[in-house]
C-alpha cells in the first residue's frame, strides 16, 4: 500500500519569517540601521549604498583630502571581492546541497557580530582623534556584511519570487513609480489588458513597498538609537535579526526536506 504524505497546514513561524514580505522587510530594515549608523559615525562613509562613496571620494579629492579619498575608494573593491567570496560560498553550498539562503545568512551574522566587534573596540579612539585608520577597518568590516546581504538575494535561488535590491533603494523607488502609474492609468481603462496590467502592478507593489518602508524604518530606527546612546552597541539589533533570519531558515528547510 502506498502511503500518501498528509499536507502540513498548521502555521509555521520560520516559513513566515523567510517568506518573500517578512524576510525582504527585515533585511531591507537591517540594510538601513547599518548604512544610516556607519554614515553617522563614521562621517560619512555609505557601507549599504557602497557606489555613494565613489560621489563621497570625489568630493574630499576636490578638498585636498588624500586619506579620506582612499578610504573610499577602497569600500568599492572590498565590497566586489565579497561579492565574489560569497558567490563561491553560495555555489559550494549548492555543491553540498546546503540550503544556501541560511548559509549566507550564518555568513552575514557573522560578519555584522565582526562589525560590531570592531565598532566597539575602535570607536572611543575614534571619538577622541577622527582619524582614517579607526575609520577604515569599522567602514571595512561594515561593507563586508552588507555586500554578502547583496549577494544572498540574487544568490538564493527559490526563496524569493524575483530578485529586490534590499540594500539601495534607488531602482525599488523608480519601479514603485512606475507601477502606480501603471496601476491607476489601468483604472481610467475597462479593457481585459489594463485589468490585467493594474492586477501585475498590484501584485509588485506588495512586494516593493514592504522593502522600501523597511529601510527607511531601519534608518530612523538608527539615527534615533545614536541620537539617545551614540553607541555601535545598537547594532546588536541587526545581529539579532539576521540570526533569528538564519535560524528560522534552517528549520525551515529542516521542515521541507522531512516533509519530502
Amino acid at each position: 500500500m502506498t502511503v500518501i504524505p498528509q499536507r502540513n497546514d498548521s502555521f509555521s513561524l520560520s516559513a513566515f519569517l523567510v517568506s518573500d514580505g517578512p524576510a525582504g522587510f527585515l533585511l531591507s530594515w537591517v540594510a538601513g540601521f547599518v548604512d544610516t549608523s556607519a554614515f553617522i559615525i563614521l562621517f560619512g562613509i555609505f557601507t549599504a549604498h557602497v557606489t555613494g562613496n565613489i560621489a563621497l571620494a570625489g568630493s574630499s579629492f576636490v578638498s585636498s583630502d588624500q586619506e579620506t579619498t582612499i578610504t573610499r575608494l577602497l569600500m568599492l573593491p572590498t565590497f566586489m571581492l565579497t561579492v565574489a567570496l560569497t558567490s563561491l560560498l553560495a555555489r559550494y553550498a549548492r555543491r553540498k546541497q546546503w540550503p544556501v539562503f541560511a548559509v549566507l545568512l550564518t555568513a552575514e551574522a557573522i560578519a555584522l557580530g565582526v562589525f560590531l566587534i570592531v565598532g566597539t573596540s575602535l570607536s572611543p579612539a575614534l571619538l577622541l582623534d577622527v582619524q582614517e585608520e579607526y575609520i577604515l577597518p569599522i567602514g571595512v568590516s561594515g561593507v563586508v556584511a552588507m555586500a554578502i546581504q547583496n549577494a544572498l538575494m540574487k544568490e538564493s535561488h527559490g526563496v524569493f519570487k524575483s530578485y529586490i535590491p534590499t540594500t539601495v533603494m534607488t531602482g525599488n523607488t523608480t519601479q514603485l513609480t512606475i507601477d502606480l502609474v501603471q496601476f491607476f492609468s489601468a483604472k481610467f481603462d475597462a479593457s481585459e489588458t489594463a485589468k490585467r496590467e493594474a492586477e501585475e502592478a498590484m501584485e509588485r507593489m506588495s512586494r516593493f513597498i514592504p522593502v522600501i518602508v523597511g529601510f527607511a524604518l531601519g534608518g530612523l530606527a538608527a539615527a534615533l538609537l545614536i541620537l539617545v546612546s551614540e553607541s555601535w552597541w545598537s547594532l546588536i539589533l541587526p545581529l539579532m535579526i539576521i540570526t533569528i533570519l538564519a535560524i528560522a531558515a534552517y528549520i525551515e528547510h529542516n521542515r521541507q526536506s522531512s516533509v519530502v
